[in-house]
């Protein structure tokens, strides 16, 4: 018997952190349905710490870690990276055969890691020419220079002239437009929806009376020791302070270093945690938050609406950077860049900040987040047009 339901797969490379997965588990569990399947296809390593609703599964391929940004190898399997990316691509290929999506969602890179997704695209193009493909980008890649080069040497605008039917931006042009940054040609630009940023869930918690404020410090991936480290040494030199910490370390840490920063944090009676399903639930009870600014942290910070201090990774990608400038100008968050976060001056803007949040809440409390809306509306779209 034939299925009337509407498939929906996703594609998440996951080669490093925590950002690609959680977007695109955000999406999954705000797009899924009744009549809506949500499959989706990742490297993540620690997908299946995450809980899924109904109506919503994955399929696991092997990992990888990027070591830079165009050299790749296995996250486990001792094999040579040729050979993970080719049983990767045979994975993706395999699964849409099978699953024979209505709607096929890639995260971020046009064909996928090393071109793993390109034939699924050529294969969705000939046999389900009924079926939409999209791009989902963050707002943000990188710099226009850096991303305009990338794109013309990978084809990438010819790819998404043929293989793909939207893109959807994953924030507002007000804010970063990438059309002009990156120098979309006429028919691309037509092609490309802004979907606003992808609110998260808000959790319901009593306000219960504290006698000390809450930062949460946060970094997402394994590649901010440098901000949990600095702030440490922040309290460290500080003497008391009259707020409390919660240090969330993410899971792709070393052990080495864990260990170390865990010694130092029960010293100074900071909680410490590599990962936590739920980041919502912990930033809803913060005053500040303190992080690096990637695209999933700084969604999180406008749903909760909470004054945060950014310190923006400018290597190897621009992108952290450029939109904590972009947040700043617009009165939502304050950073210090990369190079010059010092104890003396996290401690200056941290205090600053608990101090008097106003001018950022303010902002905040009107920041509209659109996302969800927009990207249900496409749907809707698509599964009456098909």
């Amino acid at each position: 018997m034939e299925s009337h339901n509407y498939n929906i797969l996703m594609y998440s490379h996951d080669t490093y952190g925590l950002g690609h997965i959680r977007r695109t588990m955000a999406i999954a569990r705000n797009l899924v349905g009744p009549e809506v399947n949500i499959l989706i296809v990742t490297g993540s390593p620690i997908v299946g710490r995450y809980s899924f609703p109904k109506g919503i599964d994955f399929v696991r391929m092997p990992g990888m870690i990027k070591k830079t940004n165009v050299i790749y190898v296995p996250h486990s399997i001792k094999v040579d990276p040729k050979i993970a990316i080719s049983i990767r691509k045979n994975i993706i290929l395999s699964t849409a055969k099978a699953f024979k999506p209505d709607l096929f969602v890639v995260d971020k890179v046009p064909t996928g890691l090393k071109g793993e997704v390109l034939p699924t695209l050529k294969w969705m193009n000939k046999k389900l020419p009924c079926s939409r493909v999209v791009l989902g980008l963050r707002d943000i890649l990188d710099d226009a220079a850096s991303t305009r080069a990338d794109w013309k040497r990978k084809k990438f605008p010819e790819v998404l002239r043929e293989l793909y039917s939207e893109i959807w931006v994953y924030g507002t042009k007000e804010m970063y437009d990438p059309i002009t940054e990156y120098a979309f040609p006429a028919d691309i630009a037509a092609k490309t929806v802004f979907t606003g940023y992808i609110p998260r869930m808000i959790p319901t918690a009593r306000k219960a009376k504290r006698k000390h404020k809450q930062v949460v410090v946060t970094i997402g991936g394994g590649d901010g020791y440098t901000v949990l480290d600095t702030y440490l040494r922040m309290l460290e030199t500080n003497g008391t302070v009259d707020f409390k910490t919660l240090m969330i370390t993410g899971p792709f840490l070393s052990p080495e270093r864990l260990d170390e920063l865990a010694d130092r944090a029960r010293a100074l009676k900071v909680q410490i945690k590599p990962f936590v399903r739920n980041m919502e639930k912990r930033m809803a009870k913060a005053d500040l938050v303190v992080s690096m600014g990637g695209y999933n942290t700084m969604c999180e910070i406008l749903s909760l609406k909470k004054p945060a201090l950014v310190i923006p990774r400018d290597n190897p990608r621009q992108e952290q950077l450029l939109r904590a400038e972009a947040f700043k100008k617009r009165g939502l968050c304050d950073y210090i860049e990369w190079g010059r976060v010092t104890p003396e001056t996290m401690r200056e803007k941290i205090n600053a900040l608990l101090a008097d949040p106003a001018p950022y809440t303010a902002e905040l409390d009107s920041f509209a987040m659109t996302g969800l809306d927009v990207m249900r509306e496409r749907l809707q779209f698509f599964r009456e047009n098909c």
